[in-house]
């Protein structure tokens, strides 16, 4: 026993996970395409599929615990909807700007969080992913960190872990201190320095200067989305960001950007792929490594070059589009299907 606990402690602190020389495979919420996003059985098939990275998504519970989820609002990837003991807890509360109604991480404590069980988030899309609803419980940030360390063995490589911190702006309002939570999990396994197998992320600014004003010395990850700037800063928008001077300020306080595909290979009014935009080059040029987000199987997420068939949820051709951006020299992936993203590189 001492002896797996100290293997797991090499690979996971030991081994840059984010030192290969091609392309990473990050895991989007596990193998999402295949298992409900976010539960063990998703990571555990990713890291079994050859994923170098698992991306857990953090939000906060009541009682300041990390959990993963894809939002705060849980009412679409749990089954809180079910439990009478929590009916009057569905509430319409703002978040980044934005209406939302549902059932909110910041409403539970941990305890009752652990009382639900996911659901398939896209079942519409992924059908056989919703016959395996109700059987896992929410995960905390250090149980994915403790996945990560137990594939680690089974794999025999070091499996990074990407965590995404989610509106830590909002938590703040609420008196919830995300990024002091997240230090002190970081802290507590060793994974604050230049060579920690974690790739750190966050749409806002703040987060991302504030971790590494706290001494966090691990790969920090911009993230951008088309069309869209960060929600801290309401005045910086997606075009500024991309273009060289925007990347050359994000290269002061991140070591990587995360960005739509749509900014790499842009899609024209019909859904079709357009000639690729100098982004890569130009954050390669700042110094910023560029990962790519997310590339899934079914057609509806798919350019219409790559589409297959004519239902929305039937697999087109996802090894094409990857194969594309590889070429491109991206350095890592986002996937829901990590076992294609392995493939085709």
């Amino acid at each position: 026993m001492i002896r797996a606990i100290l293997t797991a402690l090499l690979l996971l602190t030991g081994t840059p996970a984010l030192a290969h020389e091609h392309p990473l495979v990050i895991a989007h919420r596990g193998a999402s395409g295949e298992r409900p996003e976010h539960t063990r059985a998703a990571y555990d098939l990713a890291i079994d599929q050859g994923a170098d990275v698992i991306e857990p998504d953090l939000v906060m519970s009541k009682d300041g615990v990390l959990i993963v989820r894809h939002e705060n609002e849980i009412g679409e990837t749990t089954d809180v909807a079910s439990y009478p003991d929590f009916a009057d807890r569905r509430r319409t509360t703002t978040i980044d700007g934005q209406s939302v109604t549902g059932w909110f991480t910041e409403d539970f404590t941990l305890a009752e969080l652990k009382t639900l069980r996911a659901r398939e988030r896209l079942p519409q899309f992924r059908p056989g992913n919703a016959t395996f609803d109700g059987r896992e419980p929410i995960l905390t940030f250090q149980e994915v960190i403790d996945i990560a360390r137990a594939g680690s063995i089974r794999a025999g490589r070091t499996i990074g872990v990407a965590p995404e911190l989610k509106h830590p702006s909002h938590f703040r309002e609420l008196g919830l201190d995300m990024v002091a939570s997240f230090v002190a999990v970081l802290q507590t396994n060793d994974l604050t320095g230049k060579d920690a197998p974690v790739l750190i992320q966050c749409f806002e600014v703040g987060a991302l200067k504030d971790l590494r004003q706290a001494g966090v010395a691990a790969p920090l990850l911009q993230l951008i989305a088309a069309g869209q700037g960060p929600a801290d800063v309401r005045t910086l928008v997606q075009t500024v960001m991309t273009s060289p001077p925007g990347l050359a300020d994000i290269a002061t306080y991140a070591d990587w950007i995360g960005v739509e595909t749509t900014l790499i290979e842009p899609r024209d009014a019909s859904g079709a792929a357009q000639p690729a935009t100098s982004l890569i080059a130009d954050a390669h040029e700042a110094g910023l490594k560029v990962v790519g987000w997310t590339f899934r199987a079914e057609n509806v997420f798919l350019p219409k070059g790559d589409r297959r068939g004519v239902l929305s949820a039937q697999h087109g051709d996802l090894t094409g589009q990857l194969r594309r951006h590889y070429a491109l020299g991206i350095d890592a992936v986002f996937s829901d299907f990590p076992a294609i993203a392995v493939a085709a590189r």
